[in-house]
């Protein structure tokens, strides 16, 4: 079977891997020449295009399966929800129509509750930072496409996982974090998340599946940020963790705004995960061990 992946990185690499273990053929596109060669070493069918650039996308191969986990990249010059909105636009309009299913990689950005009240797939989306706000426009542009009758949206929780573990470096130093100490932090390790986008791809292949269909996506443990600091001190032999005021217009500011935790209640009842880090706790251990 085919599977084309936009946005092949910290997770849709993982998701390339699984595929190509099983046996499938898997194209990924990348905007870089570089990328593209790394691409065809590991097996992949590289092809070099934009999705800001739709002229670029008009050779775009039939897949049983599209994965669009397309991150942003401060650097490239584009603003977030011409990637996030206007991307997957251009992307859906290119694709051949006989395209099977389309899994999307959306945020838990897309809620903005500051009060620690739980959320899921029902509560109301009112992002307050653009990264949340151009994930739900995204969201809603797949729900009315002509296309979106076969989409599984996904809103991922944190990822972490070997090499993504932020503040490690700080907690080393003994370092003051510049974030709140308060606050819950939504998480979910990278494996899980990639074999999670497998099972809603399986999901998306029965014809019964209530189409589109959305998930919160995390281990469904929220932490309180000081616990998983203190946590990841524990693990690294290091003194405890110490907080500091992040300046007022940082991104970490931004983020700390906001104080929710995730159910995952949907993603366990239909998709029957199996997690191998079921909290912080077990995906911590395991990447500071190997470390």
């Amino acid at each position: 079977m085919s599977k084309l992946i936009f946005g092949c990185g910290y997770l849709g690499s993982r998701v390339a891997s699984l595929w190509l273990d099983a046996g499938h053929t898997v194209s990924a596109v990348t905007r870089s020449q570089d990328r593209a060669a790394e691409f065809r070493a590991r097996g992949l069918r590289p092809i070099v295009a934009d999705v800001t650039t739709p002229e670029t996308l008009q050779a775009l191969p039939d897949a049983d399966t599209l994965l669009f986990a397309v991150g942003f990249d401060r650097g490239a010059g584009k603003s977030i929800r011409e990637v996030y909105v206007e991307g997957l636009r251009a992307v859906l309009d290119a694709l051949p129509t006989t395209v099977g299913r389309i899994l999307y990689i959306s945020s838990t950005g897309v809620y903005g509750q500051r009060d620690e009240q739980w959320v899921d797939e029902d509560s109301p989306c009112e992002p307050t930072r653009e990264g949340g706000k151009a994930c739900l426009a995204a969201e809603q542009l797949l729900r009315q496409h002509p296309l979106g009758d076969r989409a599984v949206i996904l809103r991922m929780a944190g990822i972490y996982g070997p090499g993504r573990i932020p503040r490690s470096a700080d907690i080393v130093r003994g370092t003051p974090l510049p974030s709140p100490s308060e606050g819950y932090l939504n998480l979910i390790h990278v494996e899980d998340a990639a074999r999670i986008v497998l099972a809603a791809e399986v999901l998306a292949s029965d014809a019964r599946a209530p189409l589109p269909r959305t998930y919160t996506v995390s281990d469904g443990h929220p932490v309180p940020r000081r616990a998983y600091y203190e946590e990841l001190a524990r693990l690294l032999d290091a003194p405890p963790p110490t907080f500091i005021a992040p300046d007022p217009d940082s991104p970490a500011a931004s983020r700390a705004e906001g104080s929710k935790r995730v159910a995952n209640t949907r993603l366990v009842a239909e998709l029957s995960p199996t997690f191998a880090y079921p909290s912080y706790r077990e995906g911590l251990a395991a990447i500071t061990s190997e470390a």
